[in-house]
């Protein structure tokens, strides 16, 4: 996805550019019924170009896309497309999951939607504890695979030699204390390589005094989205996928709450800038790994004295320095420099001024 979105959005700004995000399922009906909507579309992008733009940009603009039309897929079992024209680029890309029509005709291309459209995942991390076994799965609509597992006694140090001194504790409780910390110690060390290969939600299982433990010393309470309290040493896949079903029934609720977790840890470590400015900043500074933005949030807006600085635009505007959305241009800039984009609903960054990024440093 990521090579995808980075050739739109490193393409040089020639308008028009037309955006057109569809949904196209040829195997779900004949082709000549989905050909018929190609054609109807295709049409209306046709009359808008004409009656805004001179004859020879529109007509090679229209020839393009009867072109990228004429050659699509129809053996695909994709679910929708997104086609992307201007009189300098064009591409079409087959995505998998249901989209709304959606056609604009603008400066530059409209990567919000695409974006939106193909960052539905709902993927995520189960801990599974007890004071002397761990194992963690990584876990997604489908299936359950174990990625690590740690046994008490097995693969961290000093346990022998703890044992050896048991007869120096004034009470054997105070001993398996020791230990288990101990053991949740070195299960959240294998954890940082985990979260480190797979940034996802993660859920963490196990008796209140055992999650009691590992909340009091984990590194990585921003990726917890929930403890779930219980004895599940003999729990088997099919069981926790049964646990586990409320909680990601709602998976918009898990993932923004994962996601308010990142921005208060970034805030903590001074890695966070929030409203639209302090964004802008930023992201032209090329600091920007994450932006969280509320999904229907645009600004418009005008530049300052400088690349780095804008201001709300005001209605007697400077066309040669107006912005359309501020957001949109912020997303391009992240994307194009190898950070994400998450999208929230509105109120969710509330505390944020509705835009959040988080810095590499």
């Amino acid at each position: 996805m990521s090579a995808d979105i980075r050739e739109i959005t490193e393409v040089v700004h020639y308008r028009p550019a037309v955006s057109m995000i569809l949904p196209f399922e040829p195997k779900m009906s004949s082709k000549n019924t989905v050909a018929h909507y190609m054609k109807v579309v295709t049409d209306r992008i046709e009359q808008e170009l004409r009656n805004n733009y001179p004859d020879e940009i529109y007509q090679l603009v229209i020839e393009k896309l009867k072109a990228v039309i004429r050659g699509l897929n129809y053996n695909t079992f994709k679910k929708s497309i997104a086609i992307y024209v201007s009189p300098v680029f064009e591409k079409v890309l087959y995505l998998d999951i249901p989209v709304e029509e959606k056609l604009i005709i603008d400066e530059s291309f409209e990567i919000r939607d695409l974006v939106y459209s193909k960052k539905q995942s709902s993927k995520y991390l189960i801990l599974v504890l007890s004071s002397n076994e761990s194992r963690i799965y990584l876990g997604d609509s489908n299936s359950f695979v174990r990625v690590a597992s740690n046994t008490y006694g097995s693969g961290y140090p000093n346990t022998r030699d703890a044992a050896e001194r048991v007869a120096n504790f004034s009470a054997v409780a105070e001993h398996k204390e020791i230990e288990m910390e101990k053991f949740l110690r070195h299960t959240d060390n294998v954890l940082s390589n985990i979260l480190n290969a797979y940034r996802l939600p993660l859920f963490v299982l196990g008796t209140k005094r055992v999650l009691g433990h590992f909340n009091g010393l984990t590194k990585h309470k921003a990726a917890v989205v929930e403890y779930i309290h219980g004895n599940y040493e003999e729990a088997t896949l099919p069981h926790l996928r049964e646990i586990l079903l409320p909680y990601i029934t709602d998976w918009k609720k898990i993932k923004q709450k994962d996601i308010l977790n990142q921005l208060e840890e970034a805030a903590g470590d001074k890695k966070l800038a929030a409203g639209i400015k302090d964004v802008w900043r930023e992201a032209m500074c090329l600091k920007g790994r994450l932006l969280v933005v509320e999904k229907d949030f645009m600004y418009a807006a005008q530049h300052g004295g400088s690349e780095e600085v804008i201001y709300e635009a005001e209605e007697s505007y400077n066309k040669f320095s107006y912005i359309k959305d501020a957001v949109d241009d912020v997303m391009e800039k992240v994307l194009e420099n190898g950070g994400d984009v998450e999208f929230v609903d509105k109120g969710v960054l509330k505390d944020y001024n509705s835009i959040a990024l988080i810095q590499y440093y």
